[in-house]
């Protein structure tokens, strides 16, 4: 994070201190996106959007005990996914993750018994990945398959790459070990990488 970054950082969390409104205000807007794909990794989009909404009004009076040991972000996303586990515990259920195969069977039909590509990547490269994402149909198309990722794999890609976490804050935040997070991220990255070339190739969502 850059010191400006840094700054306004903690000049918000003085006004969430504050209890100064528009502090308040700035911080949902901001925030509350990487906390739904938090609690979307644990619960449905009801319940998520509900201990979300919760978690808000938790953190007027929990912002005072914030020792800033990390990041306002992190705190954050540690404090959904904290109301997350508690309420499965509750309700006596556990999240379901398999991590028992690597490749999507798209692409692991592509590969030889040596781990060599028959079938190899038709992606081209000749623009930018900001001239790629000024295509709209593209841009809709990608929206429509990450809506479609498995809840564990859009949230791990969601922190990691969207919000920027590091890894080891988001096995935290995930309650995911190292490997396991490996495995979400690599095969949600497989997915989009599919679409992306059917995309290219095609020019069809």
């Amino acid at each position: 994070m850059t010191d400006s970054a840094l700054q306004k950082e903690q000049a918000l969390i003085e006004g969430l201190k504050a209890r100064n409104d528009q502090s308040y205000q700035e911080a949902v807007r901001t925030y509350t996106s990487g906390m739904l794909a938090v609690a979307r990794f644990y619960l449905d989009h009801s319940s998520s959007e509900e201990i979300v909404q919760d978690c808000w009004v938790t953190v007027i009076d929990a912002i005072q005990k914030f020792e800033g040991r990390s990041g306002l972000k992190t705190w954050l996303h540690r404090i959904v996914a904290n109301r997350c586990k508690n309420r499965l515990r509750s309700a006596r259920r556990e999240v379901s993750t398999d991590f028992s195969e690597a490749l999507e069977p798209e692409l692991a039909d592509r590969f030889n018994a040596k781990g060599r590509w028959d079938l190899p990547p038709k992606l081209q490269f000749h623009d930018s990945a900001d001239t790629l994402m000024e295509n709209g149909a593209l841009s809709d198309c990608l929206d429509k398959h990450l809506s479609a990722l498995p809840e564990t794999q859009r949230s791990a890609l969601m922190l990691y790459e969207a919000h920027q976490h590091k890894s080891d804050d988001v096995c935290n935040i995930l309650d995911v070990s190292a490997s396991n997070l490996r495995v979400l991220l690599h095969r949600a990255r497989q997915k989009i990488f599919l679409m992306v070339e059917n995309f290219q190739e095609t020019g069809e969502c």
